[in-house]
């Protein structure tokens, strides 16, 4: 018997692009700019700086954390590879530790990133306008205002643009990509024209390199951070340092010097992209799971983005900007980032165990993800271990405050009808619809 015309593959077709789900609409290309976004931000021009000063200028010990951050940042990566190709579900971490520990420690991270990811989005929003107003003010600095009204204005756009268009915002990701590659490799070029130059200046640290001071084990574990955050792409942090970037420039390009905070504003912007497409789908995630009001998880019934999601996101990382201890309030949070790691990658060590049976494109050597949770434990124990500091006790109450939340609306499923009717206004405002089927947990 002959097929129908609904088994037409265009009509398929149409019938797939008709449902209300997030459209695949990122390629091979797109998806690389979209990790080189992350991984290449502020931290490859900022972080030198803080990996330095925590080595207690130890030239030797600082080039050994930079050479072990980076094999760190690998076996993290074959890690997340595993399970972002065996579970290509569009939350990311929040979706593993959820298949993996269960829906209480996914809430604990959703509920952490709702507030830290939002507030690491507003550091790179203001290190951004820092970076762009500089070359107007030179050495003067450029007033608070106008940096966060900037800073506002480039939060603003980029959620708007990821809420209307993932094309449109793959586009913008690409173009930056390339421009901070550029920028990367001015950089690179005039670091390597030095070197060859082979004047006595230039090559001095580098004798008797572990002659200095060696660092303690609390001291190590934050230049760790340091190093990490410029290799990491999957979790936000910044420090606010000397722009080393800059200094760079003064000494060696000196005629051009503001080609290089533009660079860097350049770099943060893409990163920034990034970050906001990303915590749009974790937002997107969490609310289909539950973990967050329901309105968050909509399409918009236009453009099938999640743009209740951006909405949410951009809102609360809007409130982080106006505070002017934002790096602070930020810091409170940083451990949280690595704990995170650590329990990803316990997940997938209890996957592979639990579901021996799950379809892996790609299985990483298991040893890898017990390093990783080892690495993570460390990074979190030792400042707290060895140097306790009352930030960290903030952290941890503000984590452990998500039971409160937790207990009554997700487990007990209290429920409070008015909620209803503002979601159902909202809705309305906004024209966004539940998603259809299960497909749009994929990724794009």
């Amino acid at each position: 018997m002959g097929k129908g015309k609904s088994d037409h593959p265009k009509d398929v077709k149409r019938k797939e692009e008709a449902k209300m789900q997030l459209k695949r609409n990122i390629g091979y290309f797109d998806g690389v700019s979209f990790i080189i976004g992350s991984i290449v931000g502020a931290g490859i021009f900022v972080s030198p700086t803080g990996v330095l000063k925590y080595s207690l200028l130890n030239v030797g010990v600082a080039l050994t954390i930079w050479t072990a951050s980076g094999l760190v940042s690998l076996l993290g990566s074959l890690c997340y590879a595993e399970l972002g190709t065996a579970l290509p579900l569009s939350g990311g971490e929040y979706s593993h530790i959820k298949r993996g520990l269960g829906s209480l420690p996914a809430f604990v991270f959703i509920w952490t990133s709702t507030f830290t990811k939002p507030a690491s989005n507003a550091a790179r929003a203001l290190l951004f306008a820092e970076y762009a107003t500089q070359p107007f003010y030179g050495k003067c600095p450029a007033p608070q205002v106008l940096k966060k009204c900037l800073a506002l204005a480039a939060l603003w756009s980029l959620g708007i643009l990821n809420g209307r268009s993932v094309k449109m915002a793959a586009w913008v990701q690409t173009v930056f990509t390339v421009l901070k590659m550029m920028a990367l490799s001015v950089i690179a070029v005039g670091g390597i024209v030095l070197l060859l130059g082979g004047r006595k200046e230039h090559l001095a640290r580098f004798e008797d390199a572990f002659g200095s001071e060696i660092p303690n084990a609390v001291q190590i574990a934050e230049a760790f951070f340091q190093g990490l955050y410029a290799y990491g792409g999957w979790w936000s942090l910044n420090y606010m340092a000397v722009a080393v970037a800059v200094t760079w420039a003064d000494r060696v390009i000196p005629s051009v010097a503001w080609i290089i905070p533009l660079s860097v504003a350049v770099s943060i912007f893409g990163a920034l992209n990034s970050s906001v497409f990303t915590l749009g789908r974790l937002s997107y995630a969490g609310s289909q799971s539950g973990h967050l009001p329901i309105l968050i998880s909509m399409l918009n019934v236009h453009s099938c983005t999640p743009a209740p999601a951006m909405i949410f996101s951009t809102i609360i990382a809007s409130i982080f900007v106006i505070p002017s201890d934002l790096i602070t309030l930020t810091n409170y949070f940083g451990f949280s980032a690595w704990l995170m790691i650590g329990l990803t990658c316990t997940s997938l060590i209890i996957l592979r165990y639990r579901e021996p049976d799950l379809h892996r494109p790609y299985k990483v050597f298991l040893p890898v993800p017990f390093v990783m949770v080892a690495m993570s434990f460390f990074l979190v124990l030792a400042p707290i271990v060895w140097s306790p500091k009352l930030q960290y006790v903030y952290a941890f109450l503000f984590m452990l405050g998500s039971l409160i939340v937790y207990l009554p609306f997700i487990h007990f499923k209290l429920h409070f009808a008015f909620f209803d009717k503002i979601t159902c206004y909202l809705q309305l405002l906004l024209e966004v619809s539940p998603a259809d089927g299960c497909a749009d947990s994929k990724y794009e």
